[in-house]
C-alpha cells in the first residue's frame, strides 16, 4: 500500500532544515564520533554545572518517595504547580513583574511551544489567513516548517552595519518594516539563533510599541537569554507586558534531555495553550522541573547562569572567533557577525563561488558538520538576494579540539574553492 500523506503530513514529514540539523547532530553524537560537530545547538558540558545537576539528582533520590513521584505521576497540562510558583516568585522578585501562576505554562520544549503558539494565533482563521512577522531575517531555523499554513511567515531584509574589515551586525530596518492587517504577532529570538545578534532594549521597546498599537502580540524567544541561562554578553533588560508572549527554556542550562519549555503570557493565552498541551501531550516532562524548582527559590539558578554559564560561553565565543579570523585572514573575503550571545558564530563569505548548501555538503564529506545559512532566510522568499546563500552557522559549544579542527577544515575547504 502506498503511503498517501495529507497536506499536514507532507509538510512535516518531508525534508526540512531542522530535520537535517538534528539528524546530523544525532549522527555525530551517537553513530560517527569522527564527525566534527559544529552544526547543532547542543549545549556544552560544563563540569561545574553538571556537578549541580548531579547533586540535585542525589537530593531527589534521597528525599522520601520524591523521585518515584516524579517518574510515576502526570502533572497538570500547564506544568508542575511547585515549579510554576517558584518561577513566578523568582521573576517577580528579579524584575518587579506582577505575574501569577495563571500567566505560566510549561511545554515539552520550546519547539513545542512555538508550534502550538504559531498555529493558535496565525494561519487560516475564517475567511482570512493570519501571519507571523519576523522583523529581522535570518531567524531561527526551527520555526521554518512550524506553520501549518505554508505562507505563515513574512519578513524583511535587515540593514547590514559594518564594524571594521571582518565584523558586521544585522539591524532591523524600521524604515522598511510594515505590519499588514493580516499579521497576528511579531516574533523575535533574543539572542538571535543563528547569528548571536542581540536586539537592543530600545529596539525591543520600539517593536513592543508597534505591536501594542496594532493590538497584536510580540513573541520573544528567550531560550538563550536572561535571566537564565543568560548566554548573552551584554546587560539587557527582559520585559513582559499583557501583549508580550515570553518564552524560556531549561535546555541551555545543560538540560536539553528533559525537554521543558516555558511560556509566560496573559491568562487567556495560557488557558488555550494548556488545552492544546492536554490534547497533544497530556502532560509535560517532570524531571527538569523537579531539578530546577529549589534553585529558583534560593537564587542559585540565576547565580549559576550569571557566574558560570555566561562567562563560560563568552570565553568560548572569543576563542572561536580568534581561531576563525586567524584561519581565514588574508586567505579569503569573510565577515563574522558580532557575537553577542547564544552558541554560534555566523560566517558570511561574500562572493562565495558555490552556494552555502553546496559548501555544507563539501564540508560534510570532510567530516565537518555546519548549518547552511540559507535555511534561516525562509520568511524572505527573495531569491534575488545572494547574501542568503553566502552564510554558515557554526557552533562553538563543542570541546576546543573539535572547534579548532573544524575551523581548520573549514578554512582549508573555503580557500580551495
Amino acid at each position: 500500500m502506498n503511503l498517501s500523506l495529507s497536506d499536514f503530513g507532507r509538510k512535516l514529514g518531508g525534508h526540512s532544515g531542522i530535520n537535517e540539523l538534528m539528524s546530523d547532530l544525532g549522527e555525530a553524537m551517537a553513530i560517527n564520533p569522527k564527525l566534527l560537530m559544529m552544526g547543532g545547538g547542543n549545549p556544552a558540558r560544563i563540569p561545574a554545572v553538571e556537578k549541580i545537576w548531579r547533586e540535585r539528582m542525589k537530593e531527589l533520590l534521597a528525599t522520601g518517595d520524591t523521585f518515584e513521584r516524579v517518574l510515576a505521576n502526570y502533572d497538570q497540562p500547564r506544568g508542575s504547580p511547585d515549579f510554576i510558583n517558584a518561577l513566578v516568585e523568582c521573576l517577580n522578585a528579579r524584575f518587579g513583574w506582577k505575574l501569577t501562576k495563571k500567566n505560566v505554562c510549561v511545554t515539552n520544549g520550546s519547539q513545542n511551544s512555538f508550534f502550538f503558539l504559531f498555529n493558535m494565533l496565525a494561519g487560516a482563521s475564517g475567511n482570512s489567513r493570519r501571519k507571523i512577522l519576523l522583523p529581522l531575517s535570518p531567524e531561527y531555523i526551527g520555526y521554518a516548517e512550524q506553520g501549518i499554513d505554508p505562507t505563515m511567515f513574512v519578513s524583511f531584509r535587515p540593514k547590514i552595519e559594518m564594524h571594521g574589515d571582518h565584523e558586521f551586525k544585522y539591524r532591523i530596518d524600521f524604515d522598511a518594516l510594515k505590519i499588514s492587517d493580516d499579521v497576528a504577532a511579531i516574533c523575535v529570538s533574543r539572542p538571535t539563533n543563528p547569528t548571536g545578534n542581540v536586539l537592543t532594549d530600545s529596539e525591543m521597546q520600539r517593536l513592543s510599541a508597534m505591536a501594542k498599537e496594532r493590538g497584536i502580540f510580540l513573541m520573544v524567544d528567550n531560550a538563550y537569554g536572561a535571566p537564565f541561562p543568560d548566554i548573552i554578553f551584554s546587560d539587557i533588560e527582559p520585559f513582559w507586558d499583557e501583549h508580550v508572549i515570553l518564552t524560556l527554556s531549561l535546555s541551555k542550562l545543560g538540560l536539553p534531555g528533559t525537554r521543558n519549555g516555558i511560556v509566560i503570557a496573559r491568562e487567556d493565552v495560557i488557558e488555550a495553550l494548556s488545552a492544546v498541551n492536554a490534547i497533544v501531550s497530556l502532560a509535560n516532562g517532570n524531571l527538569g522541573q523537579a531539578l530546577v524548582t529549589p534553585l529558583l527559590r534560593n537564587g542559585e539558578l540565576l547565580r549559576m547562569s550569571k557566574e558560570i554559564i555566561r562567562p563560560f560561553y563568552e570565553a568560548k565565543s572569543r576563542q572561536a572567533n580568534a581561531w576563525l579570523r586567524e584561519a581565514l585572514d588574508d586567505r579569503v573575503d569573510f565577515k563574522v557577525h558580532a557575537s553577542e550571545g547564544a552558541l554560534f558564530l555566523w560566517l558570511w563569505l561574500p562572493g562565495l563561488k558555490i552556494s552555502s548548501q553546496e559548501l555544507y555538503r563539501l564540508l560534510k564529506s570532510r567530516n565537518l558538520l555546519v548549518v547552511s545559512g540559507h535555511y534561516s532566510f525562509y520568511a524572505l522568499r527573495d531569491e534575488s538576494w545572494r547574501h542568503q546563500h553566502e552564510c554558515l552557522r557554526l557552533t562553538y559549544s563543542q570541546p576546543e579540539p573539535v572547534v579548532r579542527e573544524g575551523i581548520r577544515v573549514l578554512a582549508d575547504v573555503v580557500t580551495g574553492l
